[in-house]
């Protein structure tokens, strides 16, 4: 029987909205500062099994990246229980976490080791996240002497070259020029081709949705309100 790698039981997030920055600060501190609630997640429930392709999709606000992002531990439920089985590599904002004094080189190390591996690990993968990313010389500077586009490239690179169990992509394969958002089509689709990579998609694209995915979820207002065969859930996101 395969295993589930991702659960969801009654998972809700409540952002507090305040007036100002002011507010927002005052609030830490006091109960009293008036804020409004927004349930970017509202009550959702859903299993992702190891292998499976899904897509999600919604309108902007519909709480796609808040599922993602705490799938990926940047934020945390406010209430309910999330289960994450495997190595997550995620796909979604490519050059958060880098530090821009530490050369290319220096932040491979760094962003590897965060996702949990050891530098034996590393080694056995940098040439091959260097040769992908297509910066040449630059691997050895500073990234903050790199182009958004290098930046990008390099984030890629490193979270598709390390035997990901878990990929999360959010509209990241349209990275750099046509010829290099080919490659990380391709690369997606071969890391796919095993079997063992589960992978949660986020997008607009119906056409791209069907490329890589067998199934959909679509959300609206933070709730689910299909889950099922990708066809199907394309036919109710265009609704």
């Amino acid at each position: 029987m395969t295993k589930n790698v991702i659960t969801f039981s009654h998972v809700t997030k409540i952002y507090k909205l305040y007036k100002n920055d002011k507010h927002r600060f005052l609030g830490i501190f006091s109960k009293k500062i008036k804020y409004k609630e927004n349930k970017a997640v509202n009550d959702i429930s859903f299993e992702v099994k190891k292998g499976e392709s899904v897509a999600l999709f919604g309108r902007n606000g519909a709480g796609k990246s808040t599922i993602m992002k705490m799938i990926t531990e940047v934020t945390f439920p406010t209430s309910g229980l999330i289960t994450i089985d495997g190595r997550v590599s995620a796909l979604l904002e490519l050059t958060a976490g880098f530090d821009g004094e530490f050369t290319g080189r220096e932040n491979i190390y760094l962003k590897c080791n965060i996702m949990g591996m050891t530098d034996a690990q590393v080694a056995e993968v940098e040439e091959q996240i260097v040769d992908f990313a297509e910066v040449g010389d630059y691997i050895d500077q500073p990234v903050r002497t790199y182009s958004s586009g290098m930046k990008a490239r390099l984030g890629f690179s490193i979270n598709v070259n390390v035997e990901p169990e878990i990929l999360i992509v959010d509209e990241a394969l349209s990275v750099g020029d046509k010829a290099f958002q080919k490659k990380c089509i391709d690369k997606v689709k071969k890391i796919m081709e095993s079997g063992d990579v589960t992978f949660l998609f986020v997008t607009h694209s119906p056409s791209m949705a069907r490329s890589f995915c067998d199934r959909g979820i679509v959300l609206e207002k933070g709730k689910i309100i299909f889950d099922g065969d990708i066809e199907d859930a394309i036919s109710v996101y265009e609704k």
